[in-house]
């Protein structure tokens, strides 16, 4: 529900309960956000607040001021401004994630690349055209965020700081000026086709009748030409201040180039040849395809942006809390770290938090792909954006803005999206050299039919030419296609961040796996019992549960997890423990005092004596502890590592994939066999140290392997970065997330083989897309210079191979046949 005021700096409306006042001549004005208040009260502080009294249109998406006014956009430079979407990398080193506008296709995007990358002072520009967001990186000491604005509205296009809310309103607003010049061409076609379709069914109209239809034509082809055509124009124009030909330089020639043929021969009374319902229908139907062109890419795209949307704007904070526990309404972006909030049933989780009080689920399906909801209870961590569906809790905010992890999820999926592969850049730079060579091309095509037939036969060949031609297929081959699986491999709980993650993972051949924490849980779990003495198996539980009651170590933890009676009567005493070896105690038990230990054979053999043979056939089948006294060993618990659910499962989709399956563990020589063993891998090596996991996989590689390589520790880190593709599982070291490809939001392994069949299908529609639009223009230039394209054939052939290449991408956002 929104209230109707609308924000002082930008326009939008303000949301209610929101209290952000703008100080303008002594009166207060409302802001939407904090970052219009901030902007919008530094405009006004630096004396420049005449600004509003001589703007003649709202800002928008909390717009940037225009570029002749420099000292408002050097307010961009204020660190209180910057603070909602710049990070501090270094002492110097900034990077900022901003909205674009005007961007119409892919050639916008490389445009914008090409002229940040040319300033001094920036690092890296990344763009995404799914979703027209940018994370430019600069040096702050050579140049300013303010100069980096500038630059791009020089290029002719405009940027902001990015805010959901506001991406989506200009998105709506761009979507609503498209749908409207879209049905002013439609229905201006219509009505030009109505005053030419008797020069088509009569040879024998009377000069003065055809004098009115020729005219009327051209009077309801106007709003087409100054109006629905008006974005060609504008692309257009960019493309020649900049000296570099893009998609709508062929486009907006063939315009003008027709409509001027035509003016010239109505003024001159040419008779038959006006075609104005032609240059009618050419613009309709590449605003139509253009319309449908950027409607799919959104789609393709929207992952992140359904991400971002997840953090609600605003919270309830307990700001006197435990003495009183009465909320009061904040806004989001204002929450500090350690802030206390009550969070209802059926409300978003603000941030990073730690549950202080209550209980309740969490429905994590949008971060982790996990459907089931995740049991809460003090003292869980919870995650900014997934959803309290029980009961009410309250959580202290240990991660706000842009330190949650969903920030960092989203940061790392922009990244990858806006990271062009190899195939990307290549397939760019030859759509930039491909316009310029068809605008050289269509001379001697227009003089040749010039020569051969007429004008208005050469200058429709030409016509038809150039916009046939339009390489958008080729430029949005591979974006899109990455879109769309990234988009889906995000639902699924699988974040791409590496630019060439998809395309080395279909070409991978051997999948190497770390052990503990990634095939196995980590936690040790009391396999069997085995009584060598009077004790039963819930007796000597009881005895060993006493012994490990003070200890939070893994073995003890396995221990106190076995079932047990309370039939015996146990007091403890004198506990010591030697750390690796074992613990001991005087306990007494029904009345009988004696020493008693648990921990490895040798330790406990030290008091019990020779080891019994039972306790050393065991030795070979995996980690065991034993229980002893005086009188002799008593107990011996077998204990293993947990594989994790799913696990065989995952290896033979795996090994049915092409792959050849790798162990990789620093543990012992026996667990790791024997899981190898039970799993049925390809090999295994044991008891490896970080520095021979790097070495056994650059071995490999200089096999000629392709290495897809899974762990989860800091001692994987090294190795992660080593291999080819690198998958993170959840819950490991971050520093083994940072250096990874690929992370997995949950615990489920099964993911792993989807991700590489969707890699697969992924390169197999980048492969189909690229020789299709190849074939395309192979196929279309010969022909359209043969005369035999007219221009409304033209448009719909050029619309229509960019929408091809789009619903073949969009395939992949649904589930596919194992490539």
């Amino acid at each position: 529900m929104m209230s109707e005021k609308n924000c002082f700096h930008c326009g939008l409306p303000v949301p209610d309960g929101t209290h952000l006042p703008i100080i303008y001549e002594q009166r207060e004005e409302p802001a939407c956000c904090a970052g219009c208040q901030a902007v919008a009260q530094g405009i006004i502080d630096a004396g420049l607040g005449n600004y509003y009294k001589q703007r003649t249109a709202e800002a928008e998406q909390a717009g940037l001021p225009p570029p002749e006014i420099l000292a408002q956009l050097k307010l961009y430079d204020l660190p209180d401004v910057q603070r909602e979407f710049v990070e501090t990398l270094s002492e110097n080193e900034r990077e900022a994630s901003l909205m674009l506008g005007g961007v119409t296709c892919a050639a916008c995007v490389w445009l914008i690349e090409q002229q940040l990358l040319r300033q001094s002072g920036i690092l890296s520009a990344e763009l995404n055209y799914s979703t027209l967001k940018a994370r430019i990186k600069w040096d702050d000491s050579r140049v300013k965020l303010s100069d980096i604005l500038l630059k791009i509205r020089q290029t002719g296009y405009s940027a902001s700081p990015y805010d959901a809310h506001k991406a989506d309103e200009s998105a709506r607003k761009e979507r609503k000026k498209a749908i409207v010049r879209l049905a002013v061409a439609g229905m201006c076609m219509m009505q030009t086709m109505m005053f030419a379709l008797p020069t088509y069914l009569y040879d024998d109209i009377e000069p003065q009748f055809l004098t009115i239809l020729h005219w009327g034509a051209f009077l309801m082809v106007l709003p087409v030409i100054f109006f629905a055509a008006v974005p060609f124009y504008r692309g257009c124009l960019r493309d020649l201040k900049n000296r570099r030909p893009g998609m709508d330089t062929p486009i907006a020639l063939s315009i003008w180039l027709a409509f001027g043929a035509g003016l010239y021969a109505l003024l001159r009374n040419a008779g038959q040849g006006m075609y104005f319902e032609g240059l009618a229908m050419l613009v309709f139907l590449l605003s139509l395809g253009r319309f449908m062109e950027q409607s799919a890419r959104r789609k393709a795209g929207d992952a992140a942006e359904r991400l971002v949307k997840l953090v609600p704007a605003f919270c309830r904070k307990l700001p006197n809390y435990p003495d009183d526990e009465t909320a009061e309404e904040a806004a989001v972006v204002q929450l500090q770290r350690g802030d206390v909030l009550l969070v209802r049933a059926g409300e978003v989780i603000p941030a990073d938090g730690c549950i202080l009080s209550g209980e309740s689920e969490a429905d994590e399906a949008m971060l982790t792909g996990e459907n089931l909801p995740v049991p809460k209870q003090p003292g869980d961590k919870v995650t900014a954006g997934t959803l309290n569906t029980a009961g009410p809790i309250i959580i202290r905010a240990d991660g706000v803005g842009g330190d949650t992890r969903l920030a960092h999820i989203v940061k790392l999926l922009d990244k990858a999206l806006s990271q062009k592969p190899r195939l990307a850049v290549l397939a760019d730079q030859y759509a930039s050299r491909f316009v310029f060579g068809m605008i050289a091309f269509s001379l001697p095509v227009f003089i040749g039919w010039w020569w051969y037939s007429d004008i208005h036969q050469a200058l429709w060949i030409t016509v038809s030419l150039l916009v046939i031609t339009c390489p958008c297929a080729l430029s949005l081959a591979t974006p899109t296609a990455l879109a769309a699986s990234m988009g889906k491999l995000a639902a699924q709980g699988v974040l791409v961040a590496g630019p060439q993650a998809l395309e080395t993972l279909a070409v991978a051949t051997d999948a190497v796996f770390d052990k503990t924490g990634t095939l196995t849980e980590g936690r040790l779990k009391v396999k069997q019992t085995i009584c060598l003495g009077s004790l039963t198996e819930q007796e000597a539980a009881q005895i060993a549960q006493t012994l490990e009651a003070q200890s939070e170590h893994p073995i003890a933890r396995a221990i106190a997890a076995l079932p047990f009676s309370d039939g015996l009567h146990i007091e403890a005493g004198q506990r010591l423990n030697r750390v690796g070896h074992g613990v001991s105690a005087m306990l007494t038990i029904n009345g009988q005092t004696d020493l008693w230990l648990l921990g490895k054979p040798e330790y406990v053999a030290e008091t019990a004596g020779n080891l019994p043979d039972t306790v050393t056939e065991a030795k070979h089948a995996g980690t065991l502890i034993t229980l002893g006294n005086r009188h002799g060993f008593e107990a011996v618990f077998l204990l293993e590592d947990q594989t994790k659910s799913g696990i065989p499962q995952m290896v033979a989709e795996l090994k049915q994939q092409g792959l050849t399956v790798h162990l990789l563990s620093g543990d012992r020589q026996t667990a790791v066999q024997s899981l190898a063993q039970n799993l049925r891998l390809d090999a295994f090596r044991a008891e490896a140290v970080p520095e021979d996991k790097l070495a056994y996989v650059e071995t490999l590689q200089r096999q000629g392997k392709k290495v897809l390589m899974v762990g989860d520790g800091i001692n994987d880190a090294p190795v992660l970065a080593a291999a080819d593709v690198s998958v993170a599982v959840a819950g490991g070291a971050d520093v083994a997330r940072a250096g990874a490809d690929i992370v997995l939001l949950n615990d489920d392994m099964a993911v792993i083989p989807q991700a590489v069949n969707q890699a697969k299908r992924t390169a197999a529609i980048i492969r189909q897309n690229l020789i299709w639009a190849a074939a395309y223009n192979l196929i279309a230039v010969p022909l359209a210079a043969a005369g035999f394209v007219t221009p409304w054939l033209a448009a719909l052939g050029m619309s229509g191979s960019s929408l091809l290449v789009l619903a073949n991408a969009l395939r992949l956002r649904k589930h596919g046949k194992p490539v």
